[in-house]
C-alpha cells in the first residue's frame, strides 16, 4: 500500500507560481512513477506530468511545457510540481499518482488540492 498527500494548492493570480508536494508514505515509491493529474470542474481528470522512479525521465502534457516541472526527492518520497506562469486555465483539482509497474494505470492516487488562479 501506498499513501500519498498532496498540499501546496492555493489561490493564485494569473501569472504566479505554486509549488505542490506529494508525499508518500507506507512503502518505498522511489522505483515507482509517480505523476501528477488534474480535474477542471465539468471536465474529464486529464494527465500533466510524470516521472520515472528509475530513470528521472520526465513527461509533460503539451499545455504545461516550459511551465511547469516535476521533480522527485526519493530521500523523502516527495514529488513536487513547479507550476509557473500560471493560466486561468490552470485551475483545478491537481492530484498526485503513482504506478508500480513500468506502464498502464495509476495505482494509488491521493485525494486532491485546489489550485485556482484568478485575479
Amino acid at each position: 500500500q501506498v499513501q500519498l498527500v498532496e498540499s501546496g494548492g492555493g489561490l493564485v493570480q494569473p501569472g504566479g507560481s505554486l509549488r505542490l508536494s506529494c508525499a508518500a508514505s507506507g512503502r518505498s515509491s522511489s522505483t515507482y512513477t509517480m505523476a501528477w493529474f488534474r480535474q477542471a470542474p465539468g471536465k474529464e481528470r486529464e494527465f500533466v506530468a510524470s516521472v520515472r522512479g528509475s530513470s528521472g525521465v520526465t513527461i509533460y502534457t503539451d499545455s504545461v511545457k516550459g511551465r511547469f516541472t516535476i521533480s522527485r526527492d526519493n530521500a523523502k518520497n516527495t514529488v513536487f510540481l513547479q507550476m509557473n506562469s500560471l493560466k486561468r486555465e490552470d485551475t483545478a483539482v491537481y492530484y498526485c499518482a503513482c504506478r508500480l509497474s513500468y506502464a498502464g494505470a495509476y495505482d494509488y492516487w491521493g485525494k486532491g488540492t485546489q489550485v485556482t488562479v484568478s485575479s
